[in-house]
């Protein structure tokens, strides 16, 4: 591996991401000195490493060479903004996998749908000779790869905006923009740099790269400076005519078919024949077969992946019939964006929403809840702004407080409507990860079941 730059480290903030990047730098014999701002314990094998936990404080930080910042903390933490204007080295952790990893980058980025299409992408790449490794944002450290005595010839990462921001460059051969909603906005100076954080994945494309961006008349000036480098420029969407796109949904009729483009021509999917639920979810599979295709992968594998994937975790998670009802988890769409696409999926549907606003405008979901929502149950411990929005959308709604009243509930509703927890908010405010909410969601279903 290259050598690095620097003989000391510090490590601002000690979640997974902090974690990994000590052991990375351990295995080079680079002393760290770690920070945290909350109350943290080091794992048994990072106790040797000091700990200064509480408020940044940038005359200790300026003893170290090198500074890396988790993706938790925010880039423009006025401690952090110092230590760059006095012109120290800092950076997150996919600056230095970049400076170690020769292989071919596979990188998507978007608010929402990312871990569905890298997770699929991984699975499809897998077929190919030298297979492929998911990390980044989707779960698995990316320097915990580099671990390997044998690095694998390809990698997908998952990136999000905030590894984005804080990178010096990226130029992956393949990569795909989902698609910018509003989000993160307690972590991101404004909307503006939440999406030039985004855009830094096409910045380093020139000659030879493949750029996947959505069918949108506001990414076409993007669309058209990328070709201008010599980027093979494709794009995805919904569409009633597949024509002019290279991948998405086709809706024709009331039916609906995913396709994507290959050998010249548009391979297509019944989507009754996917067991993946939701036109938002449907569209991330597009894009991974597009990838798959873009790298080799044979049309039928495409296929068959794709008519066999049953969806990840806390993602329109259909968790069977309990009760009388038909119960999805969808935990993870902390956003309006995100509840909105699921409520899209059904007819009428019992909805489980509330929690950790972060300030986002919850208007963007009215027409979808008075079309799609028979009943809401509002969890959270500030429910204000969802009984205001689901009194302008003429719905009648219970404030449940906690998943489990909620969940019951909804079991007691007469109508055998389907249930769905779709929050349109974050978790923090009743739960460590929006994963924990998902998780106690499903324990509870599971609680209907026993009590029958």
């Amino acid at each position: 591996m290259t050598a690095l730059s620097f003989s000391n480290a510090a490590i601002v903030g000690m979640g997974q991401t902090g974690c990994s990047v000590a052991r990375f730098l351990g295995r080079y014999g680079i002393a760290c000195t770690a920070f945290d701002e909350g109350t943290v314990e080091l794992p048994d094998d990072l106790k040797h490493i000091p700990l200064h936990t509480g408020a940044l404080n940038s005359a200790k930080l300026a003893k170290a060479e090198c500074i890396i910042v988790s993706p938790g903390i925010p880039w423009h933490h006025p401690v952090l903004q110092k230590v760059r204007q006095n012109g120290m080295r800092v950076v997150g952790d996919l600056d230095l996998f970049l400076e170690q990893f020769n292989g071919e980058i596979l990188a998507v980025t978007g608010t929402n749908g990312k871990t569905t299409a890298i997770s699929l992408i991984a699975v499809l790449l897998e077929t190919q000779p030298g297979g492929i490794e998911a990390a980044g944002n989707i779960g698995q450290p990316m320097l915990d790869l580099l671990e390997e005595e044998h690095l694998p010839d390809r990698v997908a990462l998952e990136l999000s905006s905030f590894q984005l921001e804080r990178c010096a460059g990226i130029r992956p051969g393949w990569a795909a923009l989902l698609n910018v909603q509003p989000d993160h906005a307690d972590m991101h100076l404004d909307a503006a740099s939440y999406l030039a954080a985004k855009l830094k994945i096409f910045e380093q494309q020139g000659e030879g790269d493949t750029a996947l961006l959505p069918d949108a008349a506001c990414w076409h000036e993007l669309a058209g400076e990328l070709a201008a480098r010599g980027v093979h420029v494709r794009r995805f969407g919904v569409t009633e005519t597949a024509h002019g796109l290279d991948a998405g949904l086709h809706i024709s009729a009331g039916k609906t078919a995913l396709f994507w483009s290959q050998d010249g021509d548009h391979h297509i999917i019944d989507c009754d024949e996917i067991l993946v639920r939701g036109s938002h979810q449907q569209l991330n599979m597009a894009v991974a077969a597009q990838a798959a295709a873009d790298f080799g992968v044979h049309a039928t594998v495409i296929r068959e992946a794709l008519t066999s994937f049953r969806g990840l975790p806390h993602r329109l998670q259909h968790l069977g019939s309990h009760a009388g009802h038909e119960w999805f988890n969808d935990s993870k769409a902390t956003n309006p964006d995100a509840a909105r696409a699921a409520l899209e999926s059904f007819g009428k549907v019992l909805w489980i929403c509330g929690g950790l606003r972060k300030g986002l405008d919850l208007s963007p979901l009215n027409q979808a809840i008075s079309r799609h929502v028979s009943h809401a149950y509002i969890i959270g411990k500030n429910t204000e702004a969802f009984a205001a929005l689901l009194k302008s959308a003429g719905v009648s709604f219970d404030n449940a407080g906690d998943v489990q009243q909620a969940v019951e509930q909804a079991a007691g509703f007469a109508e055998p409507l389907p249930v769905l927890l779709s929050p349109a908010a974050a978790s923090q405010d009743q739960f460590a990860n929006y994963a924990e909410r998902g998780r106690t969601f499903a324990e509870a279903v599971d609680t209907l079941e026993e009590a029958a």
